[in-house]
């Protein structure tokens, strides 16, 4: 199944870099830090919806990538 892209290309790099950082602070306080779960898994969505172009929580709220509509 095919997805409209709904992320520019700036927010996608953002996602992205964001992401990479949040499992890069989830890996280096596992174990000693109650929310590097949390930020795992944050920082991997961010970094799947950045590359794939595709965030479903704003597909719900019905953005578009260009245009007003």
């Amino acid at each position: 199944m095919l997805y409209t892209k709904n992320i520019p290309g700036w927010e996608r790099v953002l996602r992205i870099v964001i992401g990479i950082l949040g499992l890069g602070l989830a890996y280096e306080s596992w174990g000693t830090f109650n929310l590097g779960v949390g930020l795992g898994i944050a920082g991997a969505m961010l970094a799947m919806t950045g590359l794939i172009g595709f965030c479903p929580m704003c597909a719900m709220f019905g953005r578009r990538l260009g245009g007003n509509h």
